[in-house]
């Protein structure tokens, strides 16, 4: 990886990609650290004592804690993207603009940024609405002088900063290096990391734990990471074999291949969607701070609860499933190698193969949804075994972090295998 890293910064166009990402890191913390206007940040402090909201502050960056322009972090544009998604699936003129190549993605994706805009001010104005109920310590208010006027202009602030956020991923995707919505999600938690072990140091200075429960969440953290990696890269390689062709005076063909079938087809992708459709509840339940719902909300689906990790883990298995339906269609594969004369033995080329390709990569996925559902949900057993109650890096943020950081390496070691020809030179 290191080689990979120093050998992109001798190629001209690489480096000037890596260097382009970099620097949209540098623009998302600075945006970080720019407060919105009219809050009171030590009011809005108390409310980062619920569970569920620091984490929310640890996916943004740290930005919620600040309160600042990207508070709001990219999810508005993540839900946006999950409800296109669905609609393309169910709209019969939206599937057929996913069909037609490059410029039906390019309009669906513009209709994606239309929905993170109105999704983005609906929930800025629902934040904006329940930090004016809340009052911090000594009775001050978050928000120094609730009203219309105050609402709208925090509301504005939220969604232009998402905006900003989605403009900077789609430039990173664009002249960049890897996917660039992911990366900022990734940005945002490994600059979170740095403090996250300054409150490990603090624990142990102050006897809350011992080095012994330290040393144990060590070993479990770089256990889950090498699992994680582990089944990133695993593939079920499905044999296939090509039958002689006779063009002309040449024969083609006759040789034998295999199909990889990866176990985590979807990427973090499915993570990231169940992540933006648990934080729905607890931003509604925010809204009615004195409700019955906000206490139900409170009792019994807060991060930790019983009935939240059962939904958190069957929403990762859900969304590995129907994205991997949606980025890989049997059927197509299926098509592709019986046209250039290939098969899998055993199985008849066309519908059979094809519901064969479906039922090993079915099992695939839901070894691989299973074991996501598991780690995002670990962080509950670490807190039981070790007492440290600041691990969000264990569960959601681990699989996001290593599923980033893997497919951005595996891009960066594509564009130098494009420029290497030694093999050709030797």
């Amino acid at each position: 990886m290191l080689g990979s890293l120093q050998q992109a910064f001798k190629v001209g166009d690489l480096k000037q990609k890596v260097l382009f990402t970099l620097l949209m890191f540098a623009v998302f913390r600075l945006g970080v650290h720019i407060p919105v206007p009219g809050i009171n940040p030590d009011a809005l402090s108390e409310l980062l004592k619920n569970q569920f909201l620091g984490f929310f502050d640890v996916i943004s960056g740290g930005a919620f804690k600040r309160f600042s322009i990207f508070a709001m972090s990219i999810t508005p544009y993540i839900n946006a993207s999950i409800i296109m998604q669905l609609l393309t699936v169910v709209i019969p003129k939206l599937e057929q603009l996913n069909k037609e190549g490059e410029e039906g993605r390019k309009k669906i994706a513009q209709y994606t940024r239309y929905g993170t805009v109105i999704l983005g001010f609906i929930q800025a104005i629902g934040i904006a609405i329940a930090l004016g109920r809340y009052r911090g310590a000594g009775g001050m208010l978050v928000i120094e002088n609730p009203g219309i006027v105050s609402y709208l202009v925090i509301a504005i602030v939220l969604t232009a900063g998402t905006a900003l956020l989605m403009w900077i991923g789609e430039m990173i995707t664009e002249k960049g290096i890897g996917n660039g919505i992911s990366l900022i999600i990734f940005a945002g938690i490994v600059a979170r990391i740095p403090s996250g072990i300054v409150g490990i140091f603090e624990y142990l200075r102050a006897g809350t734990v011992n080095y012994f429960n330290v040393l144990l969440f060590i070993v479990i953290a770089l256990a889950m990471i090498a699992a994680v990696v582990a089944l990133n890269e695993g593939q079920r390689r499905l044999p296939v074999q090509y039958a002689k062709r006779v063009v002309g005076r040449k024969v083609y063909g006759g040789q034998s291949t295999f199909l990889p079938l990866k176990v985590n087809t979807a990427g973090v992708i499915p993570i990231i969607f169940a992540m933006s459709i648990m934080m729905f509840p607890a931003t509604i339940g925010s809204w009615f701070p004195n409700s019955a719902f906000k206490n139900f909300m409170d009792t019994y689906f807060h991060f930790g609860s019983v009935l939240y990790n059962v939904i958190y883990a069957l929403l990762i298995i859900f969304f590995t499933f129907f994205y991997t339906a949606v980025i890989f269609n049997p059927m197509d594969v299926a098509d592709n190698i019986k046209k250039y004369g290939g098969f899998v033995p055993g199985i008849r080329p066309g519908r059979p193969t094809a519901e064969y390709i479906d039922k090993v990569l079915g099992r695939l996925t839901l070894v691989g949804g299973v074991f996501f559902a598991f780690v995002a949900i670990l962080p509950n057993f670490v807190i039981a075994l070790t007492g440290l109650t600041n691990v969000w890096f264990g569960g959601t943020a681990l699989l996001i972090v290593v599923g980033v950081a893997l497919d951005t390496m595996k891009q960066i070691e594509a564009h130098l295998l494009l420029r290497s020809y030694e093999g050709f030179v030797k």
